[in-house]
């Protein structure tokens, strides 16, 4: 298995907490290299007038360190 590291991020939608997350993960897999899971941590939303605007998340990524 080797060495994993974990890192904690924030990231949102205007559209889901799926996409929150997908963004997230994305942004990270532009700056990471070996990027294999993701635990969604935390859940929110931003709420204007009634209705959800944002869906944030806080997700935990791992990956593995390059020897």
């Amino acid at each position: 298995m080797g060495t994993i590291k974990v890192i904690e991020v924030m990231s949102e939608s205007t559209e889901s907490w799926e996409d929150a997350a997908q963004n997230g993960v994305s942004d990270v897999c532009k700056s990471v290299n070996g990027v294999n899971s993701v635990w969604v941590k935390d859940q929110s939303a931003v709420v204007e007038n009634g209705k959800i605007t944002k869906y944030r998340v806080k997700l935990k990524i791992s990956f593995a360190v390059e020897r």
